[in-house]
């Protein structure tokens, strides 16, 4: 959601979110800093704090704006009273707030969140206001999490048991073996109960159940990567646009050129999610290596003498371009498609 440019806020409050403490800045629009305050990271001293704000300034919900970079989860009691009493959020990137507020000599949490308000003060008309996703993405996203925990603790346990074989004394390695083992076999049961509850919470919800069904029909695309894309998207909630997703997931290439000069080929950004990339990358390399459309693509492309990685990454788009048209239009992957016209 964008704000119309004729909207305007009466009170911004910016805030630098930690673990432990948030940082708040109240601000009155076109005038001084009204006030600064340091309170808990926590649900009931967000909520006191901002009603007593409402009650000492006369201010309506609707007359307040808050602005914070995003910081994962540390913002979970921020947007859940913000939902609560109706009051606006713009949870912004970090890197857009640093770039766009000139250069700054030294840095410490109560600047940060004065350069946060005077951000949100100046850039209103273009915020994008958060809306907590539904309590099943919610879930969803959090079981990703642990998920890629367990996955990369067993990936490290793994590598001892094979790489340490050859450097230790036998009965040591036996002894170490051992408990390596059986530490995978918890991460392999626990693993296990997570995929259970996903399917379980995909299951149960028509539309999540759906969009699994369609994504899954598009070619190279299996269980992780469309449990991940409706994670991404907030179930295509927030993402309606394929090529706006592909520069999320850093797969759409940018050109660098100065004056006459150019810098370098056409290339992806490194301001990317890598974790759905990584997915995106395993799904293209699937479909090149079966019979199909983007098969015989990638062997056309290489034998022109095009860059491979640079053929991969446009399979990688042309797969997100393919999940967006299923869910878009409501209907299963047809491998043999033909365009008609009505």
């Amino acid at each position: 959601m964008v704000f119309n440019d004729k909207v305007m806020k009466k009170f911004i409050i910016g805030i630098d979110v930690s673990k432990e403490k948030l940082d708040f800045c109240f601000l009155q629009t076109d005038a001084a800093i009204l006030e600064e305050e340091i309170i808990e990271n926590s649900t009931q001293a967000v909520r006191t704090r901002l009603a007593k704000f409402k009650k000492n300034n006369k201010a309506a919900s609707e007359d307040i704006l808050i602005c914070a970079e995003y910081t994962g989860q540390y913002t979970y009691p921020l947007s859940t009273v913000c939902n609560e009493l109706c009051i606006d959020l713009w949870l912004e990137n970090p890197a857009q707030i640093k770039y766009s507020s000139g250069i700054h000599r030294g840095k410490n949490d109560k600047l940060d969140a004065r350069k946060i308000a005077r951000y949100a003060e100046r850039y209103m008309d273009k915020a994008q206001l958060f809306t907590l996703p539904d309590k099943a993405i919610a879930s969803l996203k959090q079981l990703i999490s642990e998920r890629d925990m367990y996955v990369v603790d067993k990936a490290k346990y793994q590598g001892q048991l094979t790489d340490q074989k050859r450097f230790m004394n036998k009965d040591d390695y036996k002894k170490k073996e051992k408990r390596l083992k059986s530490l995978i076999l918890e991460l392999n049961e626990a693993v296990d109960q997570i995929d259970k509850q996903i399917k379980k919470l995909i299951d149960d919800d028509e539309n999540l159940s759906k969009q699994h069904e369609l994504l899954c029909s598009v070619d190279g695309v299996g269980e992780r990567t469309a449990i991940k894309m409706i994670v991404e998207t907030n179930a295509f909630k927030d993402f309606t646009d394929a090529r706006k997703f592909c520069c999320h997931a850093g797969v759409a290439p940018f050109e660098y050129t100065s004056g006459s000069s150019v810098r370098s080929k056409n290339k992806v950004s490194n301001r990317a999610d890598k974790s759905i990339k990584s997915l995106l990358h395993m799904a293209a390399l699937s479909t090149i290596r079966m019979d199909g459309e983007l098969h015989d693509y990638y062997q056309r492309k290489v034998a022109e003498g095009k860059n491979k990685m640079s053929v991969i990454n446009a399979v990688r788009a042309k797969i997100v371009y393919r999940m967006f048209a299923v869910i878009n239009n409501k209907k299963f992957y047809e491998k043999n498609y033909v365009y008609s016209l009505a």
